[in-house]
């Protein structure tokens, strides 16, 4: 059977729209953040249909993406290294902090997952100065952090011992800190006993004891503490017992630092 030009120019136009013949992402070459209106290619769009479409992070919301935008412009979430150790505190001889850092690996693209936070601060003390000798000014009370506050979740496996305290005396200003890092000091009460562990990098590598821990003291005598973050939040407490198997509570517990 003859057929006619007419026949011909529709074969072409639907080859020519064909959703594999369109130029879409690929032959744009291109996977733009945000909305970029210059991002444009031509071809067949999800809601089926024909012209201008895009190849930027906001065309799955707006609906107007090339056919082949999912193949062309994948998801990539952001990829980070593992942490680096510990750094030493960043001062002797005074409440400071350490700090752990990671780096990226892989960027974000396409609407990936944004990366975390490169960097986690620890409070720690040192004792000892550059010298290597004690820091006579220092208080022998020892500092203390609620676990749960600590930038160092995977400690929990190298917790070398626990220490139970019953504490006896506690300042107001416990109660008076208003930034949300001095709230769990409102966990302090008199008469509570808290539980803390000696856990790395805390841990004294020359008496592997943490400082201040009591070790050595008397039967009831009042030994002094102080929480990290708020200089007038102290108090006094007696030491209870050493637990080699520790088992402090997941919450409300504590650390020596």
């Amino acid at each position: 059977m003859a057929r006619g030009p007419g026949w011909l120019a529709a074969a072409a136009l639907l080859l020519l729209l064909a959703p594999g013949s369109e130029s879409g992402c690929a032959e744009l070459g291109r996977c733009c953040r945000g909305r970029d209106l210059a991002c444009v290619s031509s071809g067949w769009r999800p809601d089926r249909s024909h012209g201008a479409c895009y190849c930027d992070q906001a065309c799955p919301r707006t609906m107007d993406c090339c056919h082949d935008y999912p193949q062309a412009c994948p998801e990539v979430s952001c990829a980070v290294s593992e942490w680096s150790d510990w750094s030493g505190c960043a001062e002797p001889c005074r409440a400071t902090y350490r700090v752990r850092r990671r780096h990226v690996v892989q960027e974000p693209r396409n609407g990936g997952k944004a990366c975390p936070p490169l960097e986690e601060k620890a409070g720690c003390v040192e004792y000892w100065n550059q010298e290597g000798a004690e820091c006579k000014h220092l208080t022998v009370s020892p500092i203390i952090l609620i676990k749960k506050m600590a930038a160092s979740p995977h400690f929990k496996a190298s917790t070398l011992y626990c220490v139970e305290f019953q504490i006896t005396a506690i300042t107001e200003g416990c109660l008076q800190g208003s930034g949300s890092y001095t709230q769990w000091m409102r966990y302090l009460s008199k008469g509570h006993t808290a539980c803390v562990e000696c856990q790395p990098p805390a841990l004294d590598s020359r008496s592997l004891h943490c400082y201040g821990d009591g070790s050595g003291s008397d039967k009831n005598q009042l030994l002094h503490w102080q929480a990290m973050g708020n200089p007038w939040c102290k108090g006094t407490w007696r030491r209870v017992r050493q637990l080699d198997t520790c088992s402090c509570p997941s919450v409300h517990s504590f650390l020596f630092i």
